[in-house]
């Protein structure tokens, strides 16, 4: 073990595949007790713990437990996901309480499509080969094993791009997401004037 650790800490790509094969199926169940079963927030935890580990795997300790180094990141991963759901819940019942109540189905039309168009235009942005896997995952609706045959990579590597390629996508709606956030609190602020 330590020396597969080893092999992780100095940057081999076969060593992260073979701890990604040897935790993935662990630390997904680990994730699953804890989100209470969501079968599609443990693969996305999954997916983004394994992607946190690649980013830092300079900085892993050999002589230490890898599986509570992941678990540890996975909790915090699912926090952060449950605070931002919590605004947007927040966010949502301010919206309803303080607004007409009313059913037009063009605007929900509209705003998937600005939404739809606007991902588009991000996953221009990617790198040629994530595009490629985003592509077939979220607009053709692959799965990892069938991008991973397509392709002829293995899953372990179509499972770290499609995370990178949603890490972006995260990390350019987030960029707006404080901006959104502010709104929302200043209407409350007004609104309570």
């Amino acid at each position: 073990m330590k020396i597969l650790l080893l092999g992780l800490k100095s940057g081999s790509i076969d060593a992260f595949e073979k701890v990604y094969k040897l935790y993935s199926g662990k630390l997904y169940n680990f994730v699953m007790k804890m989100s209470g079963g969501d079968t599609y927030l443990a693969e996305e935890i999954v997916q983004r713990t394994f992607v946190r580990l690649w980013e830092i795997h300079e900085q892993v300790d050999p002589g230490k437990s890898l599986i509570s180094y992941l678990c540890t990141i996975a909790k915090n991963l699912l926090m952060n996901i449950y605070q931002h759901r919590t605004i947007e819940y927040i966010y949502a019942e301010y919206v309803l309480e303080s607004s007409e109540k009313y059913s037009d189905d063009s605007d929900d039309i509209l705003d998937d499509k600005l939404l739809r168009e606007y991902i588009d235009r991000l996953a221009e942005e990617l790198p040629p080969s994530r595009k490629k896997i985003f592509i077939l995952s979220k607009r053709n609706y692959f799965t990892n094993k069938e991008i991973a045959a397509k392709l002829n990579i293995s899953e372990s590597t179509v499972a770290t791009q499609l995370s990178l390629a949603l890490k972006f996508m995260r990390d350019k709606l987030m960029s707006h997401y404080n901006e959104l956030l502010t709104l929302v609190l200043y209407m409350a602020f007004i609104k309570n004037i």
